[in-house]
């Protein structure tokens, strides 16, 4: 009977153990902490520092991404500059004749082909079909990337480095729209068009089938795997909790904070979007454009219109913001701030927003209705500009010219970042904060729907294109919502993010060995388009 009793003792202590724990720190600290100590090795090898100086460390992500950028940017000759306008004309639909779809009849077989092949269908079809237009699969992909980085990390940024750090995000920008002309032209390439004209594609798809192509198809099927992997759990933590986190936060601060109705109540604001993400994305990719192209464009013209309200109440500063940050970007601290803040900083909250390299982008580019690959990632170079460019240079000048640029403000987090930028728009605007809020909301609904699309796009690669699977993922996904927005999940977030930098690894091998093929399209889609002029 001892014997027993000791057994059962034995069983019962670390249960006990468990449930003083839970209440001491609650269940998502102790979940966080046991989460974090099992995947830290991972974290760390991600956002591993290489140190330069005593005072400056970079991350090594920085240089693949960077330099690959730079690569691109000679290899197809100035593309994101001198391709500029050419883009504006497509999404405005100047060469839409080119495509020809009123005269095309597509009919689709039931052929059969292995995952490392293209689909002969795709081959012949391609261009002629697909679920969304150019503008479309533009905001698709800009709701993903616009969003709590262009607001928080911006912020981080020029406090560590000075209004300098402004021009050095600038021209990681210009050298972003370079990187996402490559990875979205061969989105679309690779693609697959089902039966029923549903699209899959993305890097998994370009790595199989573009990597096999050059006779390195074991590579590719690994590489693919990868970045599948990857990108499901960069769905769920930086796609999802972290956004929904970020939105509850700002929003129980504008009701009050502790005093809130909404104070403890996160689970209930995460009950609501997830019916609210949920009902959007069981549409799939058309009914997520048909939001997105609503959402993005409102969103970011309501924040730069307050932006440049911002800037040209203090006309008479708009001088100086310039000189300080062309000054301050070539003086020591300046430089640091650059690489540091903006190009490290911002790699953790996307200062770095656009995600340019990253490969997620080209999943939802990868459905657009074109005939000619290089028309998207003509396309998708202006999400780079539009970012970085235009949204985080924005925020900058409201933050320099309201005097939000000091040092004591370098140790902030992204909750507190959000509150320094909110607090500079104020000073302006004094209603700003409460539509800062929505806006925050919308741009975390927006990314949450768009991830959503992309782990699923990684979730039928390597589960299958079932039904089953499908409603098994974005019900898994919905769950999340209400996770992220009820925990303190730190760990979880920060091995999401390191997950979606992981992504860059498979994606820029695959960029850099595919780069002829772009190069391919990219002439004969400018060859149709001399040829239309004539």
């Amino acid at each position: 009977m001892k014997k027993y009793l000791l057994s059962i003792f034995t069983l019962i202590i670390p249960f006990l153990t468990f449930a003083q724990e839970t209440a001491e720190k609650g269940i998502d600290q102790i979940i966080d902490e046991k989460f974090g100590s099992a995947t830290g090795w991972f974290v760390e090898a991600v956002f591993y520092q290489i140190p330069f100086t005593d005072t400056i460390s970079v991350y090594w992500v920085l240089f693949p991404l960077i330099l690959g950028a730079l690569y691109f940017t000679f290899y197809f000759n100035f593309i994101n500059f001198k391709g500029f306008f050419t883009s504006i004309n497509i999404v405005r639909g100047k060469y839409d004749d080119l495509e020809d779809r009123k005269n095309h009849k597509v009919e689709i077989s039931k052929s059969k082909f292995t995952d490392e092949e293209d689909n002969p269908d795709t081959i012949r079809v391609e261009g002629h079909d697909g679920e969304v237009s150019h503008f479309q699969a533009l905001t698709a992909a800009l709701s993903a990337t616009v969003g709590l980085g262009n607001i928080a990390g911006v912020a981080i940024a020029v406090s560590i480095g000075g209004a300098g750090a402004t021009f050095w995000m600038i021209i990681a920008g210009f050298l972003g729209m370079a990187s996402k002309f490559v990875e979205c032209t061969l989105g679309v390439k690779y693609r697959d068009i089902e039966d029923d004209g549903t699209v899959y594609g993305g890097p998994m798809y370009y790595l199989t089938k573009g990597l096999k192509s050059k006779g390195l198809g074991g590579l590719g099927k690994v590489l693919a795997v990868l970045f599948a992997i990857f990108v499901i759990g960069g769905s769920f933590g930086g796609g999802n909790m972290f956004q929904v986190n970020q939105a509850f936060q700002l929003v129980e601060n504008i009701t009050g904070g502790e005093n809130s109705f909404l104070h403890g109540y996160g689970w209930a604001f995460g009950v609501v979007m997830a019916i609210l993400v949920g009902i959007v994305i069981i549409g799939g990719i058309k009914k997520i454009a048909k939001v997105t192209d609503k959402i993005v464009p409102f969103m970011v013209a309501i924040y730069v219109a307050a932006s440049l309200f911002v800037i040209f109440a203090n006309f008479n500063m708009i001088g100086d913001a310039f000189a300080q940050i062309f000054n301050g970007a070539f003086s020591p601290e300046g430089i640091a701030g650059g690489a540091v803040g903006v190009l490290v900083q911002g790699f953790r909250r996307a200062a770095f927003s656009n995600e340019a390299g990253i490969g997620s982008a080209s999943i939802a580019h990868s459905a657009v209705k074109t005939k000619y690959a290089a028309s998207e990632g003509m396309v998708a170079l202006l999400e780079p500009f539009i970012d970085t460019v235009v949204v985080c240079t924005m925020t900058a000048l409201v933050l320099i010219i309201t005097g939000n640029v000091t040092a004591e403000n370098a140790s902030l987090n992204d909750a507190q970042a959000i509150l320094l930028t909110s607090g500079a728009f104020e000073s302006a605007i004094s209603w700003f904060p409460y539509v800062l809020t929505i806006a925050v909301v919308l741009f975390a609904f927006s990314s949450m729907i768009s991830w959503s699309y992309y782990g699923f796009q990684g979730w039928s690669y390597l589960f299958g294109r079932t039904k089953k699977a499908e409603y098994s993922y974005k019900i898994l996904f919905c769950l999340f919502v209400i996770v992220g927005s009820a925990a303190s999940l730190g760990s979880v977030i920060g091995f999401s993010d390191a997950m979606v930098f992981a992504m860059m690894v498979p994606n820029m091998v695959g960029l850099v060995l595919l780069a002829p093929k772009v190069k391919g399209e990219l002439n004969k889609y400018m060859d149709a388009i001399k040829t239309m002029k004539k």
